[in-house]
């Protein structure tokens, strides 16, 4: 049976009972957020300053931009974030296994690649948030993280968050006839603008149901298991070559369908990683619950069975076990952290809608 993977330790001020830095969302701390000579002048002009007409830019529907102002609010501009980031070098630690077997690798996360893809992303999200505060904004609904690759540039990202900032009426009313607050009265408790990936229509019916939007909240896990070439046979029924024993016919294990319990922990190790950081960060906020959740995860293995079977048996390729292959998953994730509007609030009954256009 393989092991279980390691899993690191959180940090001392990750430990339970133990607020620290670390709990902050990155994009809630004091980063100074230097907006270019060319975003401040944008800003500047949509704002309306030096007498020039107020202009607000958004990539909402039209249904979305009615919706949003019966709910109380108005659109003030579309704000961007980027971070263009060097994703550097992740040493893999090893330990000596003995009686010939060489080293031997140690499942872990690979927390140079975490840390990298984290900060990556809220660097463009303060961004993103610094311009909405330019414009006077109480948050950002829509949100987009997107991330994209260089040609030139094989240890580049470039990750880029954008939305539509909006901002409180005061003494504005929702959609259910209830105040919604005013302005300012909507940011997060660290002073910064809300942020939401929800679009207009869920931002809306948020509101109505009496829930408020705190905060993107992002838990990020990059996780490396390590299989050896033994594990493989053992697995894959792919013992010839090596042992020169010839190949196992309908006995060998390769002939059952079976779990690959080490690459499952793996998932699961990764899984557990992720979501504790995006719990942690909607606790920090002060949130009730997360909805709209999103998880991304990208498996893969450095080398194929045929390829990892065809080094394994190549002339003079020593024992299976001093042959390696990784299997890395790569996950992330995200939802909007909600608090109620309220101390008592009651979620409105569904209402029947007849389509007339069909």
């Amino acid at each position: 049976m393989p092991k279980q993977p390691r899993q690191p330790a959180p940090p001392d001020d990750q430990q339970p009972g133990n607020a620290g830095p670390q709990d902050v969302p990155l994009d809630q701390q004091n980063i100074a957020a230097e907006l270019p000579q060319d975003a401040q002048r944008r800003l500047t002009e949509m704002r309306g300053d030096g007498g020039k007409r107020k202009l607000f830019t958004s990539d909402l529907s039209v249904n979305e931009l009615a919706l949003i102002h019966e709910a109380g609010f108005e659109p003030v501009g579309m704000v961007v974030g980027s971070s263009i980031y060097h994703i550097g070098w992740q040493p893999n630690y090893v330990a000596y296994g003995g009686f010939g077997m060489g080293y031997v690798y140690q499942d872990q996360e690979l927390d140079t690649l975490t840390a990298a893809k984290y900060q990556a992303r809220e660097l463009a999200m303060s961004r993103m948030e610094a311009e909405a505060d330019a414009l006077g904004a109480d948050g950002v609904v829509g949100v987009r993280l997107t991330v994209g690759q260089f040609a030139w540039g094989a240890d580049l990202a470039e990750f880029m968050a954008i939305g539509t900032a909006v901002r409180a009426r005061q003494a504005s009313t929702g959609a259910s006839g209830a105040s919604v607050g005013t302005s300012g009265s909507f940011r997060t408790k660290f002073g910064k603008p809300f942020t939401s990936d929800l679009s207009g229509q869920e931002f809306a019916t948020l509101l109505k149901a009496g829930y408020r939007p705190l905060g993107l909240v992002m838990g990020v896990s990059v996780y490396a298991a390590y299989q050896n070439g033994y594990e493989f046979q053992m697995i894959s029924g792919w013992t010839y070559g090596w042992t020169g024993m010839g190949a196992i016919g309908g006995g060998g294990l390769g002939s059952y369908n079976q779990e690959v319990a080490h690459f499952t922990d793996a998932m699961y190790a990764t899984r557990n990683l992720a979501m504790g950081r995006l719990h942690r960060e909607a606790e920090e906020l002060g949130a009730e619950g997360i909805v709209g959740m999103r998880v991304e995860v990208s498996p893969s293995l450095s080398k194929d069975d045929p390829e990892f079977w065809n080094e394994i048996n190549e002339r003079d390729a020593g024992m299976p076990a001093n042959h390696w292959r990784t299997f890395l998953v790569d996950m992330f994730t995200i939802g909007t952290a909600v608090a109620p509007l309220g101390a008592e609030h009651q979620i409105a009954p569904p209402q029947m809608i007849v389509m007339l256009d069909k």
